[in-house]
């Protein structure tokens, strides 16, 4: 009896041990080293050692990676030198399964006050990754000849990106993302067909800039519609295509983060809306995108999308690809 019980216990071991090498050790489903309390800890440690401009105040792995607007740097680098100011405006969210948290907010440099959106994996209580995107209005002049619609942004609160789910309004893992996914599919060559859903209330912020149900209209007519309603029209059609990761998940408030890029070929001129308006592409020359994005979703539909996103050369890789 003992040995088939040894034999047992060993077989046991050993189907473990193969399971768990099929998934990478961020994603087993075992306690985190660092919770969600945690978590936001080290992003206020780093956000409040950026504000000191000193990298050193962090604990950092061995070997510890760090991007700025998507090139990688050495940490101290980049903003790091140049900040002079944190704002208020600060949006946090956790994926407590695979030791991440992000946070969107402002930062000001000696001539601007800029978005940001930075997203930190954190092992064994030191940033491993750290993947920071600040959005330099002086250099986004990529949106046509008229003036920059971005050059006022505003960072108002969005209560709805605070709150946790109530019983019921959330889904799994990979519903969420698939959700997330959808909503680029719906980008991509955008004709009118929606791939995700839609909550009626949902609103989108770019670079601090309302850019549904916004009466202004800072983008055109198609700005005071909502989110499912531009979509439909085909408003998007330049978006030749977008390559995207879903970086993190937060269950508990139904957020997801995606990174990537939208590249525009630049060929499409003249075309139509879904209902027959005359459009022109704003974008007539190869040039792409490199975004961070975070959708709010609720009941299984997107409620609130806020994204930051820059400039960079077309067809640009990232330093991330392949992780």
């Amino acid at each position: 009896m003992k040995r088939v019980a040894v034999t047992v216990l060993l077989l046991l071991a050993a189907g473990m041990s193969s399971h768990a090498a099929e998934y990478p050790a961020a994603t087993r489903l075992l306690p985190p080293d660092c919770d969600r309390a945690c978590l936001y800890g080290v992003i206020d440690q780093y956000l409040d050692a950026l504000k000191h401009k000193d990298a050193t105040r962090l604990a950092w792995a061995r070997n510890a990676r760090y991007t700025e607007n998507n090139v990688a740097l050495q940490p101290g680098d980049g903003v790091w030198g140049t900040i002079t100011g944190m704002g208020t405006y600060k949006v946090s969210f956790a994926d407590t399964l695979t030791g991440q948290v992000a946070v969107f907010g402002a930062l000001s440099e000696a001539d601007a006050t800029s978005a940001f959106s930075l997203r930190l994996k954190v092992v064994d209580r030191k940033i491993s990754e750290a993947e920071l995107l600040v959005v330099r209005i002086r250099d986004f002049g990529a949106l046509g000849d008229g003036p920059n619609p971005f050059a006022n942004p505003r960072f108002d609160d969005k209560p709805i990106l605070q709150q946790n789910l109530k019983a019921g309004e959330g889904r799994p893992r990979e519903r969420l993302i698939a959700i997330a996914d959808g909503y680029f599919d719906t980008l991509q060559l955008n004709d009118g067909q929606l791939f995700t859903e839609f909550d009626p209330d949902c609103n989108r912020v770019e670079n601090g800039l309302l850019t549904t149900n916004n009466p202004a209209r800072p983008l055109g007519p198609t700005s005071a519609t909502g989110c499912a309603e531009q979509f439909k029209l085909g408003v998007y059609r330049y978006d030749d295509r977008v390559r995207r990761r879903h970086t993190m998940v937060d269950e508990e408030r139904g957020i997801v983060l995606s990174s990537g890029f939208i590249d525009h070929a630049g060929r499409l001129g003249e075309f139509k809306l879904t209902d027959g308006t005359p459009a022109t592409s704003v974008i007539r020359h190869p040039h792409s995108f490199y975004f961070q994005e975070m959708f709010k979703i609720v009941n299984g539909r997107i409620r609130q999308v806020e994204a930051t996103f820059i400039t960079v050369p077309y067809g640009m890789t990232s330093p991330w690809d392949g992780q």
